[in-house]
């Protein structure tokens, strides 16, 4: 049985720290996994700055309420789940996905925690497990299913490189150039024509 994985920000939804950023005029906030790949420094370094603003969960969320799935998102999403098993496995935040999860019509997201202080600021992140994607990918073929992996940014490349097949869709030039043994796509039309070849 297949099991296709799939990262959220800039693959399904637009990314959220950038939306973020755009909202407050924090440049700084714009730096993500396509630019940063140890997760752990990068959200330290977003938690300094939202703390150096006064900005807590409250305001990422109001941001996060006006964000609407990639045009044909969903679309995409209900036409591979009509065929076969689908997760979202995304190094966001419960506290970030749920609003997004309903616009593309409750899929399945495993995802991790935010640590918030009474008054609303984010003082960590607590991380489902370790390497999450890749870890998940190797638990979910230890229990006998074929996996098939798509996503744009670093944190992605651990469950591509892990699953049967595995495709980039809107990722950047230079992890492109990087790994050209990975097809890459720009269109759901072409990803989904790709990934039901690889099941």
């Amino acid at each position: 049985m297949n099991v296709v994985c799939l990262d959220m920000e800039g693959v399904l939804v637009p990314e959220i720290w950038i939306a973020f950023s755009e909202a407050t005029g924090i440049p700084e906030l714009k730096r993500t996994t396509r630019d940063e790949p140890d997760y752990d420094k990068l959200m330290q370094y977003r938690i300094n700055i939202l703390k150096e603003h006064g900005l807590g969960l409250k305001e990422i969320q109001d941001v996060i309420a006006t964000i609407d799935p990639m045009p044909g998102a969903k679309e995409f999403l209900d036409e591979l789940r009509a065929c076969t098993q689908v997760i979202i496995l995304s190094d966001t935040f419960e506290q970030f996905a749920a609003p997004l999860m309903k616009k593309l019509g409750w899929p399945t997201i495993f995802c991790n925690t935010l640590t918030v202080d009474e008054n609303g600021m984010i003082t960590g992140h607590v991380m489902r497990c370790e390497k999450s994607k890749y870890t998940t990918v190797k638990a979910l073929q230890s229990m006998g299913f074929e996996t098939i992996a798509s996503g744009d940014s670093f944190n992605d490349l651990g469950m591509i490189q892990a699953s049967k097949a595995g495709f980039l869709f809107k990722s950047t030039e230079q992890i492109k150039k990087d790994y050209p043994q990975y097809p890459a796509f720009e269109e759901y039309d072409d990803l989904l024509a790709a990934i039901k070849a690889a099941l």
